[in-house]
Formats: structure tokens, sequence, C-alpha cells
């Protein structure tokens, strides 16, 4: 966030564009919210989902009802409106690549304040909505902030906008959120090198494993 906004100012912009997003999926991507009570309420948080479409940060971040933190890609900050509105919801600038220190320490300090954080565990958008395997970087976050990770899983976001085509308004787009995975439940500090790879495999392995409620019989 940058120093010369506030965090009221920060609360303000952030809820009305939540809320604007909010409305806007559900009149254009109504689909199904499951496990949103598994989310805690406060304190640090990982929120780590599959990630197929540009839309995914609106999709998994919209149901929940605490702000969060979002990385962005540094070209984006070019100044005027843009880079304001980025500063002002507390996004977090990072190099394509991923190897961005400055941007790491950025987001053990966020989480160090008591923030909740999504990230996408693959790294690059999957092409057909498929999993992927995951990049060590959620897992090397995880592992040095040792808080809970909430699995989340969405469905359907390739066919909303995917990388091989356009929008496409009246897809129904819905999200899973999983049971927070402590510390223990994704760290192995024995397992050397391999340790972050095998975070980012575990947490992956969790998103994997959510699906859809099965729909009530009436």
């Amino acid at each position: 966030m940058s120093q010369r906004e506030t965090p009221d100012r920060m609360g303000l912009v952030y809820g009305v564009c939540h809320h604007t997003l909010a409305v806007l999926n559900g009149i254009f991507f109504r689909g199904e919210t499951a496990g949103l009570g598994r989310l805690p309420g406060a304190g640090p948080l990982i929120i780590a989902s599959n990630h197929a479409s540009f839309l995914d940060p609106q999709f998994v971040g919209c149901p929940v009802p605490r702000p969060l933190v979002f990385f962005a890609r540094k070209s984006l900050w070019k100044g005027g409106l843009a880079s304001w509105w980025l500063d002002t919801v507390g996004a977090i600038p990072v190099d394509r690549d991923g190897s961005d220190v400055a941007a790491v320490k950025a987001v053990l300090r966020a989480l160090q304040a008591g923030r909740a954080l999504v990230l996408f565990p693959e790294g690059t958008r999957s092409p057909d909505g498929g999993l992927q395997a995951p990049k060590p970087g959620v897992g090397l976050i995880a592992c040095r902030a040792r808080v809970p990770v909430v699995p989340a899983r969405i469905f359907n976001s390739h066919r909303a906008l995917g990388r091989a085509g356009g929008l496409r308004p009246g897809t129904p787009v819905s999200v899973v959120y999983g049971r927070p995975l402590a510390p223990a439940d994704y760290d192995d500090p024995a397992a050397g090198k391999d340790r972050y790879q095998r975070a980012s495999e575990k947490i992956m392995a969790a998103i994997a494993g959510l699906a859809l409620p099965e729909p009530e019989v009436v």
C-alpha cells in the first residue's frame, strides 16, 4: 500500500470494488459457493487456488467477507488511475518471473500484520481448466510465514474467460473452499532443498481434492 493512502481509504475503495464485482459476478457468472464458513474471520491467512482465468482473483475473492491481498504484475503500475487504484487496494507488485525478493518480503509483512492473501500455486493460467503442477513459491511463503492455508478450487472459469477464448457472460462459475491446512499439514522442515516444492505439492493436492457439493434432492 502506498504510504500516501490511509487504511480507511483502502477499506472504502476495496469495499466499493468488492461489492461491485460481487454484484457483477452474481449477474453474469452465477454459480455455487461452498465451504465459505471454513475460512477464519481474522488473523493471517493464505487462500491458495487453482488458476485458469484472468477473472480468478475476483471469483475467489468476492465471496470472502474480509479484505484480501493480491499479487499484480509490476508492469501494471504505469502511473495515473491504475497505479493509484493498485496502491490503494493494497496490491503487491511482482516480477513475472516470480523471483521477486521484495514481493516476498512484502507478502510476509502483510501476513505478519494479520492480513489474508490469495495465491495461485500453479503460477500461470491453465489452458483448459485442468490442474497444473505447482511452483515452489506458495510453499516458500507458507513455510516461512507458518500460517493457515485454505485450499480453494474454482470451477469453469476457463470457460468464462480462458486463454483460448473471449469473455462469455452467462457461464456459471463455482468456488469451493476447503478445510484450513495448519503448518504441520504442509510443511516438512526435514525435506531439505525440496521443502518448499513439497509444501506446494501438498497444498495443490488439497485443492485437487475439492469437489462441488452434490445438489440437494428435493
